[in-house]
């Protein structure tokens, strides 16, 4: 995986940390978790992309 893809998918799973960390500690945002998606989605397509 390149260096782009990799770096994306570090951010992805760190924002999936730090959303469950704030669910765990606010509460539930579904407008966060639906960022989220779109963030791993974008992530998913880039490392496809990348990958050829």
């Amino acid at each position: 995986m390149p260096g782009s893809a990799k770096s994306m998918g570090v951010l992805t799973v760190g924002t999936l940390v730090v959303i469950s960390a704030y669910t765990v500690a606010l509460g539930s945002n579904g407008w966060l978790w639906f960022g989220w998606i779109v963030l791993g989605l974008v992530t998913m397509g880039l490392a496809a992309t990348h990958s050829r």
